[in-house]
């Protein structure tokens, strides 16, 4: 795929390689499964290829393009290609990959082959006027036959936060606030942004309580977010706003950060026990951060630091003393 928005393509990516539990519900959605949530997961390589495409002084450029996002779940191979919008290419460039995938799996012995095609679904992360509803592949053969292969497209801008949230469709979050997008690119008003990015907010974190999302599941998706903000607002007024309704900014993300911070401090007393060491310290971290927002007092925060993260009083309290916002 030609990267011509590499922020909303480095997002799905890191999504995939980091959190790819968080897409069997939107297998599950796509494609009216019941897969539950802790189902093996197999993210296969995303294989690439090289194709000629002309540029505009009428030379030739080689380009490799590379498909999205190739999961397998049992027996059954799914392909999911995010894109901003249609160039007119992705039906045929569907083909391709499906064919790639396909070849993976391929059976054969002497004069029969039998290719099995994967399932497919298009996410759009924006709506225009040539956005189409599905993707049809028609296959014609000389004896005349014909094979549609087609899959209904995701087209984000028709879910509702309250959908994404009841089927727990954490991937699509961070690519909800692009409808807002003419309204943050031109500072016009941004109250409905706003008030969408405060209820993800909320709702995340009420299921991190719930346990529903994991220590790094909630800090990534939060900074995901941020680093789509970021790059549809390019610097401008309403940056800082809406990057601060999730905390902070992201450059690496955050449990990335923490964990990193955790390793260096504990170099000194040998890389195995910086892991572990810089793990905790993450985790408790998040934990006062969350529970200091819900108005939670220090008894409360320590019983919850102890119970999660397995530590001492002594340790939580430590950690309270460090991490926590003194209050006067």
């Amino acid at each position: 795929m030609q990267k011509k928005t590499p922020d909303y393509d480095n997002v799905f990516k890191t999504m995939k390689s980091k959190h790819k539990r968080l897409f069997i519900s939107v297998i599950n959605d796509v494609f009216g499964k019941e897969y539950s949530l802790d189902t093996k997961v197999e993210v296969l390589p995303s294989e690439g290829y090289l194709t000629e495409s002309e540029t505009a002084d009428g030379s030739k450029e080689i380009e490799e393009q590379i498909s999205d996002f190739l999961i397998k779940i049992g027996s059954e191979v799914y392909l999911l290609e995010c894109q901003s919008y249609d160039d007119g290419s992705m039906a045929i460039r569907i083909a391709e990959y499906a064919f790639i995938v396909a070849r993976q799996f391929a059976t054969w012995d002497i004069g029969h082959a039998t290719i099995p095609m994967p399932r497919f679904s298009v996410i759009y992360v924006k709506r225009a006027e040539r956005t189409p509803k599905t993707t049809k592949i028609t296959f014609t053969f000389p004896d005349g036959q014909k094979v549609n292969y087609e899959s209904t497209n995701v087209i984000l801008e028709e879910f509702t936060k309250e959908y994404i949230i009841e089927k727990r469709l954490f991937p699509y979050i961070p690519f909800y606030i692009a409808r807002y997008e003419k309204d943050m690119i031109s500072e016009g008003s941004i109250e409905n942004a706003v008030r969408d990015l405060e209820y993800f907010r909320n709702e995340l974190v009420r299921l991190y309580e719930a346990e529903e999302l994991t220590d790094h599941e909630l800090i990534d998706l939060k900074g995901f977010i941020n680093t789509i903000i970021t790059h549809i607002t390019n610097g401008n007024k309403n940056e800082e706003r809406l990057v601060n309704i999730m905390g902070g900014t992201v450059i690496e993300t955050e449990s990335e950060r923490l964990i990193r911070q955790g390793i260096s401090q504990g170099i000194s007393q040998g890389i195995s026990q910086g892991i572990s060491q810089g793990i905790s310290q993450g985790k408790a971290q998040l934990l006062i951060e969350l529970g200091q927002e819900e108005g939670l007092d220090d008894a409360a925060l320590l019983k919850r630091i102890q119970e999660r993260i397995g530590v001492s009083l002594e340790q939580a309290a430590a950690y309270l003393e460090r991490y926590g916002k003194q209050t006067v």
